[in-house]
């Protein structure tokens, strides 16, 4: 860890825990040393649609929202929180994408979320979102 001290507690934090996580991955896989948060969704494959319903859709409450529309609604609160969730904006357009949403459904459920998260907020979403879509049709 380092020894330096830096001015916010809230800072150092974050660093010793950064640096901890990234010793605990050496130590268990060396491959894995250079994953960080912004690139941590790669780890997680995309769920493939009849499991996403199960899990996240219908099959617990019959009456309740498919896992589309569950999807979406996560997509909008990721993108209210804006840049502290990169990764995961981009793991649940994948999965949304999976689960039968269009880029015009994702696009709009992003852009409604201006609203609440603020246009930058929008910006970088609909920037993840469109590097993960195009990701996935590739």
């Amino acid at each position: 860890m380092s020894n330096e001290s830096p001015q916010n507690p809230f800072e150092a934090l974050m660093r010793q825990t950064q640096e901890m996580t990234q010793d605990f991955l050496k130590a268990v896989n060396p491959a894995m040393a250079n994953i960080t948060a912004s690139n941590l969704d790669k780890l997680w494959p995309t769920m493939p649609a009849e499991m996403m319903e199960a899990f996240f859709g219908k099959q617990f409450n019959p009456g309740g929202l498919d896992a589309k529309t569950r999807l979406l609604l996560t997509l909008h609160g990721l993108t209210v929180q804006g840049a502290l969730a990169e990764a995961q904006i981009r793991m649940t357009v994948r999965h949304a994408v999976e689960a039968g949403a269009s880029p015009q459904e994702i696009a709009e459920t992003i852009g409604m979320a201006a609203m609440f998260g603020g246009v930058p907020a929008m910006n970088k979403a609909m920037e993840l979102a469109k590097a993960a879509i195009d990701e996935g049709e590739d």
